[in-house]
């Protein structure tokens, strides 16, 4: 049964489509700080060796060590190589080498050696990883595309204190994939019109998929496949246009938003009542201000008017339906009802 599938049971041929965030710095930072450590080392050496040339012999017979000498023996010295034309001879430059230079030159391989090991088993770290994740991810959100729309569905779910391990991105673009991995967001890439793909985003075990892509008849695509992967999941989808509603509901979208029209109302209604639209964007922002929230009836508001209710209520849902305040369907609250009502939004300085 598709819903059933177990994710560490994936076909491992796409499982390089996958990326777990990565807490650690970057690798072009990771590599320039290992290089700076090394040149350290080898600059020490050479300097060590310059100022106490005189304890230092060159089998060669070309007279007093000079600083190529001194540099040159550091780099023999540190990289192991070890030629033996130039040897400390006299007991202060031999215990130099063993109290100083010998440390230089573990610290010197434990870099160089380091760098290869790390690069040898990135992947197999990130394989870990992944199955790790596979065999617990549950009930998480999965968010194709991520644009404009995309990223102001994620900044809003983790305003709401949505965990970033539970949001996975899927997207074509490596360089949108690379900010959200950076939020440390799980990522796929690939096209998720694929059902592979899809797969292994965990479509089959996630609470919700959000379709924010550019193209509305990839959206339909992409929920066409969604559902069919998952009976259960809830899809909510962006369109551009409003004659493509009914495309997106006929092919299993729980809730469509027109964004254009959207974005059309409110420039329509800017032009005549600014501060409305500045009220609808602060219900908008879950950061700060006051903002549209959703929660379960309390027992003790069981049988109570929703307009009677200290939060100031919008509607009532019921099983499937959404209901107005002023609705006479709702005029007695049952249980298992869910409010939409308005919050105050705590800002992040002062939680």
């Amino acid at each position: 049964m598709i819903g059933s599938t177990r994710l560490s049971e994936l076909d491992p041929q796409v499982e390089g489509a996958l990326r777990m965030p990565d807490p650690r710095s970057g690798p072009v930072r990771s590599l320039v700080t290992r290089l700076a450590i090394a040149v350290f080392a080898l600059g020490a050496t050479t300097l060590i060796v310059f100022f106490g040339r005189d304890g230092y012999l060159d089998n060669n017979g070309t007279g007093e060590i000079s600083l190529l000498d001194a540099l040159y023996y550091a780099t023999v010295s540190l990289s192991t190589t070890g030629y033996g034309d130039i040897v400390p001879v006299s007991p202060m430059a031999r215990s130099i080498n063993i109290a100083v230079i010998t440390p230089l030159r573990v610290l010197f391989l434990i870099v160089l050696v380091g760098t290869t090991v790390e690069l040898l088993t990135e992947r197999s770290r990130q394989s870990f990883r992944i199955q790790r994740w596979r065999s617990r991810v549950r009930e998480h959100i999965v968010v194709v595309g991520y644009g404009t729309k995309g990223r102001a569905a994620v900044e809003t779910l983790l305003g709401d204190d949505v965990d970033p391990g539970k949001i996975v991105v899927v997207d074509t673009d490596r360089a949108r994939l690379d900010v959200a991995s950076g939020l440390g967001l799980v990522t796929v890439s690939g096209n998720a019109t694929r059902s592979a793909v899809l797969r292994i985003a965990g479509v089959q075990l996630a609470t919700t998929l959000v379709v924010a892509l550019d193209r509305d008849d990839t959206a339909v695509l992409v929920t066409l496949t969604a559902r069919e992967l998952s009976k259960s999941i809830s899809i909510v989808a962006a369109v551009r246009e409003a004659e493509n509603v009914h495309l997106l509901r006929q092919s299993g979208a729980s809730s469509v938003i027109v964004s254009d029209e959207t974005a059309g109302r409110l420039l329509g209604v800017a032009t005549r009542s600014p501060a409305v639209v500045e009220v609808v964007e602060d219900l908008l922002t879950p950061d700060a201000g006051f903002a549209i929230s959703q929660r379960q009836v309390e027992p003790t508001e069981v049988g109570g008017s929703p307009r009677h209710l200290p939060d100031i209520v919008l509607g009532v849902v019921r099983g499937e339906q959404l209901h107005r305040v002023d609705s006479a369907a709702v005029d007695a609250l049952e249980r298992g009802d869910q409010l939409l009502y308005v919050r105050k939004a705590t800002p992040p300085d002062e939680e």
